[in-house]
Parts: structure tokens; C-alpha cells; sequence
């Protein structure tokens, strides 16, 4: 054991130091013919481009020995020398392999930010990755899960293998430095246990909860967060972590069907709202200094061609017209792109 233990540090230790050999192989190489042949090979930079295009078997023939020493010595780096570009080659090859299996397999940090991390891999999760990779075509995601393999290959999106509760795994999708996180519901956990403990589900997303809460307090950072919770009872106990918004449960859901059968159209105002289709008709927009109070916005926008409809979470707007509008409100519109964009467009006064 202990040979074979040696015998792996050697190999190991060989890794390490043949690029740098081959480095120092061909400065030592090019200065070489540079003091053999100085009145070929003018300068050093010449040399080392001969030694170059020597060993990769290029050999333009703008620069050749013309001494015997200087024959004799590229007959030496022939024997020598081309063996060694070619294993130099290989490893770099294999290092880029290497590099793609690790990235796929989801072994590698991601390094970016001002990211999304998805944590969870589902059908909702790679419905949120193509309005995503449509709504921002700079922002990159990463995706968490336990899968073997990265479960969709795009330009702009990174996996990391691992279990979302754990710390370590949550800085290697580089936590700190991410612009928000959604949690989805376990879905493995919610097809095997949902109906005879919806607890299990709800609980290992209040674990990931408090793990990213953990981490925002280290590093004093403020990160976005929105959770799938499966039932509505559990959002409660949600109150000590830090978990911004709630992805609608199916007690809405429910709640919304219901509904339907006394106001009918609901559900297609739902659709409206939230599906895909209909996306781009929901807006923020910035509070301006001209709007003192909530009627101000809703009559200068409404002429505008877009309707006031929520403060934050607060969808009661009608109800307090002449109320003054907050200096950390947080207004959205409905109107259509062309709308939003003639708004965002006006001058600050």
C-alpha cells in the first residue's frame, strides 16, 4: 500500500511540474541557438518563435541553422523537443475535457455574480430558467441539485451538484454575490411523501431557508429570496428566516378555482397575470418626485396608457387614493412594452 501510495504522489507530482518543465525546456532551448547562431537569430524573441515552430512541426523556414553546432543542436531538439509539445498538446487537451466533465457533473464553483440561483430541478424549475434566459439576455444562472449531470446544457447556465442545506454547497454557487435565489419544492421528496407528510417537503425548504439566512448574516449581505412552500399553514414558520416572497401554494390555487365558479373569468385574469403569455404586461416603476400621493401616480399614469395596481404586496391602492406614496414604495403598472418603455423614458423632475 504504501508503493502504491508513493507511486500516486509521483504521478500526482509529474502533473504538477511538466508544464513548467516544458516552459523552462523552451527558454533554455531558445537560448541555446541564440548564443550558437547569433547572427541568425537576432534576438531572443526569434529564437524562442524558431523553437516554437520547430517543435510543433510547423517550420515556416524563415529562420534555419546554418552552422554545424548549430545543425547538430537542432538535431538534438528534434529528438528531444517534439515528443514533448506533443504530450504538452495531450494535457491540454485533457485538461479542457477534464474542465467540461467537472462543469457537467457539477464540480465546479461558479466564480460569477449578480446571478439567479434555482435551487431544485423540476419542470417549474426549467420553465423559471427559459423566462429567465428571455427576460435578461446577460444575467447566468446556477442551478442546484443532486443530479448527476447538469439536466440542460446552455451558454448561460451552471450547475452544482450537492445538497442545497449544506453551506459549503451554497458558497459554491457563490451565495454571497448572487442577485436572488428561488427555492423550488423538493420535487423527489414531494412525489414520494407529499401526501402522507406535506411537513417533509415544507421542511427541507425552511432548512435551505435558514442555511441562506446563515450565510447573509456572515457576510452581511441582503440576497432576494423566494420559496415554493407546499402548504399555505407552513409559511409561518418561515418568520425567522429570511424568505422574501412565497411562490402561490395550491391552497391559492384552489382558492382561485373556487372562485371561478361564482365570478366567472377569474382564473383567466390569473392567466393574465402570471402565465407566460402574458408576462410583459406587468411592470415596476420607479416613484417620481411630482407624485406626492397615490392618486397623483394613478391619474398620471392611467394617462398615460398604463393602470396603478399594487404597492409591494399591497393591491388596495384604490382604497387610499389621497395617501401619501412612501419613499420606499415599490409601484408596479400593467400596460403594454411600448407603454413601459415611453415611461422609463420620460425625464426625472
Amino acid at each position: 500500500m504504501k508503493m502504491k501510495k508513493m507511486l500516486y504522489n509521483l504521478i500526482k507530482l509529474r502533473d504538477k511540474i511538466f508544464i513548467p518543465f516544458a516552459i523552462i525546456y523552451i527558454l533554455l532551448a531558445a537560448y541555446g541557438i541564440y548564443v550558437i547562431e547569433p547572427n541568425t537569430f537576432k534576438t531572443y524573441t526569434t529564437a524562442v518563435y524558431w523553437v516554437l515552430t520547430t517543435l510543433a512541426t510547423v517550420g515556416f523556414g524563415d529562420y534555419a541553422p546554418v552552422t554545424h553546432s548549430g545543425k547538430v543542436f537542432t538535431i538534438i531538439l528534434y529528438i528531444t523537443g517534439i515528443g514533448l509539445v506533443s504530450v504538452v498538446i495531450g494535457k491540454v487537451i485533457n485538461s479542457i475535457y477534464l474542465i467540461d466533465k467537472l462543469k457537467v457533473g457539477g464540480k465546479m464553483k461558479y466564480t460569477g455574480k449578480n446571478h439567479i440561483i434555482l435551487i431544485g430541478w423540476s419542470a417549474k424549475s426549467k420553465l423559471a430558467i427559459e423566462e429567465i434566459l428571455k427576460s435578461d439576455k446577460k444575467i447566468e444562472i446556477v442551478i442546484i441539485d443532486a443530479l448527476e449531470k447538469a439536466p440542460i446544457m446552455e451558454d448561460r447556465l451552471h450547475y452544482i451538484r450537492g445538497d442545497a442545506t449544506d453551506e459549503e454547497t451554497l458558497h459554491n454557487a457563490n451565495l454571497p454575490r448572487a442577485k436572488g435565489v428561488i427555492i423550488f419544492a423538493d420535487q423527489i421528496t414531494q412525489d414520494n411523501y407529499a401526501t402522507s407528510d406535506p411537513v417533509l417537503v415544507d421542511g427541507k425548504t425552511l432548512l435551505i431557508a435558514t442555511a441562506i439566512t446563515s450565510i447573509e448574516k456572515k457576510f452581511n449581505r441582503s440576497i432576494h429570496v423566494t420559496a415554493e412552500v407546499i402548504n399555505q399553514k407552513h409559511i409561518r414558520l418561515f418568520e425567522q428566516v429570511n424568505v422574501d416572497e412565497f411562490i402561490p401554494t395550491q391552497e391559492m390555487i384552489s382558492h382561485a378555482a373556487v372562485r371561478s365558479l361564482f365570478s366567472h373569468g377569474v382564473t383567466h385574469m390569473f392567466s393574465e397575470l402570471m402565465s407566460i403569455q402574458y408576462r410583459e404586461s406587468m411592470y415596476e416603476i420607479p416613484k417620481r418626485e411630482e407624485w406626492k400621493t397615490y392618486r397623483d401616480a394613478f391619474e398620471d399614469l392611467l394617462n398615460r396608457g398604463a393602470t396603478l395596481i399594487a404597492d409591494r404586496g399591497d393591491l388596495h391602492i384604490n382604497q387610499k387614493l389621497d395617501s401619501n406614496i412612501p419613499e420606499e414604495a415599490q409601484l408596479f403598472v400593467i400596460c403594454d412594452k411600448e407603454t413601459i418603455t415611453q415611461l422609463n423614458s420620460l425625464p426625472a423632475h
